[in-house]
């Protein structure tokens, strides 16, 4: 996954950009929680990723998901929740399309 990528979504060091896709994201998993953004989701994740300035260390590769990374990590635990299965629209699916 590229930084650059991270930012254009909205993703940045001084927070989520209004407007943006990240904005959306961050809205439309508010709604489907009850009204925050869950710790460990899509937003909070990204997030993080964009307040570092930096992707290249958490796994999320443009050819897959870096075994041993906190990605494969994210993902197993979240296949795990869900019966085997990554769900789409979870984290793991999320922060790999971005």
């Amino acid at each position: 996954m590229a930084d650059q990528n991270v930012r254009n979504a909205g993703f940045t060091p001084s927070g989520i950009t209004a407007g943006s896709l990240a904005s959306s994201l961050m809205s439309q998993e508010a709604r489907a929680s009850g009204g925050g953004v869950p710790s460990g989701g899509p937003t909070s994740t990204l997030q993080e990723l964009g307040a570092r300035g930096t992707t290249h260390s958490s796994g999320y590769t443009s050819s897959g998901i870096s075994g041993g990374s906190r990605a494969s990590s994210t993902m197993s635990n979240e296949a795990t929740t869900h019966g085997g299965g990554v769900p789409r629209g979870g984290t793991t699916s999320t922060v790999q399309s971005i």
